[in-house]
C-alpha cells in the first residue's frame, strides 16, 4: 500500500474517526484506525469499539492499493507534528511496519494487519428506505441543550440514552438521570411522514457533536435499521446501536404550573455558585439557596473545611423559601441557557423545580432538590 495526502486532511480524518476506538478493547486491534485505499484516488478510516462506529473517507494519490490499522493516539500524535506539507503512506506486502514520511520527517510505526478488524464493520448496509433528512442545525442545537442530563451509567441502560421524538415537524430531545431531566422542542421543515422515536446512546449524540465542525451540509441523513441507528453525510458514518425499552414518560414528570417565581440573571448565578462551590463537601457537592424578598442568598458548609455565602439581587415576591441542589445539576443547566436570564418554578423544599430560559418557551430543564439535614 503506498498513498500521499496532505497533512491537514488526514489529521482531520484521523480527529473525526480516533474517538470511536475502543477505550478498553480486550481485542488490541480495536485501539487502532483501520486505512484503506479505495478505487477513486481516496483512502477510508474506520474506527470502532464494537458499539460505535465512525467512518470517513479523504482525498488521496494512490499509488498502490491495500489496507493496514494504525494505532489511533501515536498515528493522531505523529500526523499533528509533521510540517504542513504532502505526507506519504507506505507499507511493504505482507509487512505491517508503515513508514510515513513528510519533508525531512520520517516515522516508522508498527500495525496490525487489517484481518482482525471485525468482520462485521464491513458488513453495514444502508436501505435508503429506511432513512429520512433532518436539518443539522437545529438536530446539533437539540443535542446540546437537552442531551447534558443523561446518566454515565454503562451503555446498556435506558437512562444513558437520549430520546429523539420525530412528529409532525417537530422534533423532541429529552433526556433524564432520575435527578434532572432537560427537554427541547425544535421546529424542523423535513417531511418525515411517520412518528419516530429513537433512544441513541448519549456518547454517540455526544461524538456527533463534536465532528460537527468537520460537517458543511445543511442536511444530515438518519437511517434506523432493527437496532442500528446510521447518520449519514457526505463523507462521514456514523453508526450506532440503539437502545431498546421503554423510555420514562417524562413529560409527565415536568410540572404545568410552579407557585412560585424567581427571575435571575444567568451569569451573575453561574459566578456566585462557583465561588460559593469552593466551600462545598466534595461527597454531596450540597449548594443551599435562600429565595426571599427579591435576594437569592447562596450557602455552603464542610464540617472540616468552613463556611461560603453570596448574595445575588433577583426579582422575587413570593414568599421565602429555603432550598437545597447538588450545585453541578444547576450549573450545567445554566450553561446551556441561551438566555440572559432564567425562570427558575419553585414550589416547595423537596419538590421538583423547574429551569426555563425568559426568552425561550422550547427548553425546559427539571431539578430534584436535596433534603437539608
Amino acid at each position: 500500500m503506498k498513498f500521499i495526502i496532505g497533512k491537514e486532511d488526514l489529521l482531520n480524518a484521523i480527529r473525526i474517526v480516533e474517538r470511536a476506538t475502543s477505550q478498553k478493547a480486550v481485542q488490541p486491534v480495536l485501539y487502532n484506525i483501520l486505512i484503506e485505499t479505495l478505487e477513486n484516488n481516496q483512502i477510508k478510516l474506520t474506527a470502532t469499539d464494537l458499539v460505535l462506529t465512525v467512518i470517513t473517507s479523504v482525498d488521496a494519490q494512490i499509488q498502490e492499493q491495500g489496507k493496514i490499522t494504525l494505532p489511533a493516539k501515536k498515528l493522531n500524535e505523529i500526523v499533528s507534528k509533521l510540517g504542513n506539507d504532502l505526507v506519504t503512506f507506505e507499507v511493504e506486502e505482507g509487512s505491517t511496519n508503515v513508514t510515513i514520511t513528510c519533508q525531512k520527517s520520517k516515522f516508522d510505526i508498527i500495525g496490525i494487519s487489517a484481518n482482525e478488524y471485525p468482520a462485521e464493520v464491513f458488513n453495514y448496509q444502508i436501505d435508503e428506505s429506511k432513512c429520512f433528512d433532518v436539518e443539522l442545525n437545529p438536530f446539533l442545537k437539540g443535542i446540546r441543550q437537552a442531551g447534558f442530563a443523561s446518566a454515565s451509567y454503562e451503555v446498556s441502560n435506558l437512562l444513558s440514552g437520549i430520546v429523539c421524538d420525530f412528529n409532525d415537524g417537530i422534533l423532541e430531545i429529552a433526556s433524564t438521570d432520575g435527578n434532572r431531566l432537560a427537554r427541547v422542542r425544535e421546529k424542523l421543515n423535513s417531511n418525515i411522514n411517520e412518528q419516530t422515536q429513537l433512544i441513541i446512546p448519549s456518547r454517540t449524540l455526544n461524538e456527533l457533536l463534536k465532528m460537527s465542525s468537520f460537517i458543511d451540509e445543511e442536511n444530515i441523513k438518519i437511517c434506523k435499521d432493527k437496532s442500528t441507528i446510521i447518520f449519514k453525510t457526505e463523507k462521514i458514518l456514523t453508526i450506532s446501536r440503539l437502545l431498546e425499552g421503554q423510555f420514562p414518560r417524562y413529560n409527565q414528570l415536568i410540572p404545568s404550573e410552579t407557585p412560585k417565581k424567581a427571575i435571575v440573571n444567568v451569569s451573575q448565578l453561574i459566578s456566585a455558585l462557583e465561588r460559593v462551590s469552593v466551600m462545598v463537601n466534595d461527597k454531596t457537592s450540597i449548594v443551599k439557596m435562600h429565595f426571599a424578598d427579591n435576594t437569592l442568598t447562596l450557602s455552603a458548609d464542610t464540617p472540616d473545611s468552613g463556611k461560603s455565602e453570596d448574595q445575588i439581587d433577583i426579582q422575587y415576591t413570593d414568599e421565602e423559601l429555603l432550598i437545597a441542589f447538588n450545585y453541578r445539576f444547576v450549573l450545567d443547566a445554566l450553561r446551556i441557557i441561551e438566555s440572559d436570564e432564567v425562570v427558575i418554578g419553585l414550589n416547595a423544599p423537596l419538590s421538583a423545580t423547574v429551569l426555563k430560559p425568559s426568552s425561550e418557551e422550547d427548553f425546559i430543564c427539571l431539578i430534584m432538590p436535596v433534603q437539608i439535614r
